[in-house]
């Protein structure tokens, strides 16, 4: 996992040159406002943070950083797209997803409950021929304020 925004930057940079793509000015921003979002935003959240930027550059710049592997997208139960650094540039995490409200948050499980889901999912998987390289969980529930 990398943690510092140097780091994240250097990632993405390199990311778009290999993709002969600019990491601009604007793509900079967006990037440092999706790690220090902590958790997946919409486009007219980062719209609000970063208003100079009109919507139609904002879904160009979304679709280049997720094309180059460095953003990915989480739909929420309000079938609303929202977007977060790649886990490589944040770490690896989990979803919960309000059913009533579509708020995404971010949470983490213990190292030896990622080893047992790991293990109940390869278990889930035996026979079929699946090949597991990693996974995502989305939990979705009500939170505290729809409850």
């Amino acid at each position: 996992m990398v943690t510092a925004l140097s780091d994240v930057h250097a990632i993405v940079e390199q990311r778009c040159r290999d993709a002969d793509l600019m990491y601009t000015k604007g793509r900079r921003e967006l990037i440092e406002i999706l790690v220090r979002a902590e958790r997946p935003v919409t486009i007219p959240e980062l719209l609000e943070l970063r208003p100079k930027l009109t919507q139609s550059s904002m879904y160009r710049n979304m679709a280049d950083l997720e094309s180059v592997g460095v953003v990915q997208k989480v739909v929420g139960a309000d079938e609303r797209t929202r977007f977060e650094p790649a886990e490589e540039l944040i770490g690896h995490h989990h979803h919960r997803i309000c059913e009533v409200c579509g708020e995404v948050a971010d949470f983490e499980l213990s190292a030896s409950v990622e080893r047992d889901l790991d293990q109940a999912l390869s278990d889930a998987l035996v026979g079929s021929g699946f090949s597991i390289r990693s996974h995502r969980l989305d939990v979705v529930g009500r939170c505290r304020a729809c409850r």
